[in-house]
């Protein structure tokens, strides 16, 4: 059992795991620490039980629950941390046998999103997320959930106050529910405008905390937040950047990914994730100064795949490569770039990586622009890549590299080859 004390956050926790070798459990325990830090807790201690598996009534083993209470019990512990997605009975039998407050790594990630949220979308799939991993698990909540004796004021047209919260529980995720389909409407016809218009998107994905943000501010001055703390931004945000061969491309910044990422959290984030999985190139940040990069790419491939893009083109960054001099025992290809977002290294050669990876769609065209329509040359150097311009008595005279969503706009004033 390591120890680990603090005096900066005002819950001090336990966190707990029960090894039963079905994943990673050092590596997990490191996120779970790092999450809820992330939440504001002062991690007193870690402690894991080997077993076979989870007992199904209270997690852990008898031996296990009285050492956790003596813990407890001589620290001032607040609040103890399981490291999986605990069942309603696990938990209350937990909180009953410890006297302790029990939550699980599901519960932790949903209160760093809460904290993170900060647009209206971002906070309704939060609260959806929330009250769907809520219903099943309010009986037994305390007296405030529990049934009521009666008594004036108390007594209701013969429900329960367990069956009236779960009657209003169940009309706020109705509510929640029918507010993200209208904004999955709203990203569905943007994305349906794109495409028809031919604008590339490329959905910037990857594990919480690898630099998502600070390139996209680098490559486009999005003003971001970008903090050394995971989940430090959750709503999308999207910027157009126009790559070496003149080409735009619309950037789009998705919610970092953890291992094991609850369901509930993909459910209620799903509109969001659609635009990661309707990108036509998905830029895969990783933090190259982890020692578990390996485990890094894994999940983001694990969480695509789950999206229905696991077949989408994609460019492997390793980020912070500042900090991370030693070389990579990962097999490199022609789409693998290291960078660092902080200084900028690497960043010119991630562009030409993502514009060489992207669909071909550029066209190299001879225009000739009358004077009179001068600003038809200014939105073609502004839009396409002019490799060669003139001014000739007829006009101007302009070498360059369209898309071809754009070649109809200019068709006129095209001079055949």
């Amino acid at each position: 059992m390591t120890e680990i004390i603090s005096d900066s956050a005002p819950e001090r926790a336990i966190l707990f795991s029960v090894d039963d070798g079905s994943f990673d459990n050092e590596a997990s325990m490191e996120e779970l620490r790092r999450l809820a830090e992330s939440a504001g807790a002062t991690v007193f201690c870690e402690s894991i039980q080997k077993k076979d598996k989870p007992d199904a009534a209270i997690y852990a083993g008898a031996g296990k629950i009285e050492e956790l209470r003596s813990l407890c019990e001589n620290n001032a512990i607040d609040l103890l941390i399981a490291d999986c997605e605990l069942t309603p009975t696990q938990q209350r039998n937990l909180e009953n046998a410890l006297d302790t407050r029990v939550i699980d790594r599901t519960t932790l990630i949903l209160d760093i999103f809460a904290k993170s949220a900060k647009t209206n979308e971002g906070k309704i799939q939060v609260e959806l997320a929330q009250l769907q991993y809520l219903l099943p698990r309010l009986a037994g909540r305390g007296k405030a959930l529990s049934r009521l004796g009666g008594g004036i004021g108390t007594r209701g047209p013969g429900e329960t106050k367990l069956e009236t919260d779960r009657r209003h529980i169940r009309r706020r995720i109705h509510n929640l529910e029918e507010a993200l389909k209208k904004t999955e409407r709203q990203r569905l016809l943007r994305r349906t405008r794109r495409k028809k218009t031919g604008v590339l998107t490329a959905a910037i994905v990857g594990y919480t905390n690898a630099g998502k943000s600070t390139l996209l501010n680098a490559l486009t001055g999005a003003g971001v937040l970008a903090q050394d703390r995971l989940f430090a931004t959750l709503d999308p945000t999207s910027r157009a950047l126009k790559l070496p061969d003149g080409r735009s491309v619309m950037l789009i910044d998705t919610v970092g990914f953890v291992s094991r990422l609850p369901h509930t959290l993909v459910d209620a984030f799903h509109s969001t994730l659609e635009e990661a999985a309707a990108a036509d190139l998905l830029i895969n940040v990783c933090d190259a100064s982890d020692p578990r990069l390996d485990r890094q790419l894994a999940v983001t491939k694990e969480v695509m795949e789950q999206l229905g893009a696991g077949s989408t083109p994609m460019v492997t960054v390793l980020n912070k490569c500042d900090i991370c001099r030693e070389p990579f025992l990962l097999p490199f290809s022609r789409r693998t770039v290291r960078i660092s977002a902080k200084t900028g290294e690497g960043l010119r050669e991630l562009l030409q990586t993502v514009a060489d990876t992207l669909p071909d769609t550029v066209r190299r065209i001879h225009l000739r622009v009358p004077y009179s329509e001068a600003g038809k040359a200014a939105e073609i150097r502004r839009f396409g890549l002019v490799e060669n311009e003139a001014y000739e008595e007829d006009g101007i005279h302009l070498t360059a590299r369209l898309d071809l969503a754009l070649l109809a706009h200019y068709q006129k004033y095209r001079i055949p080859e």
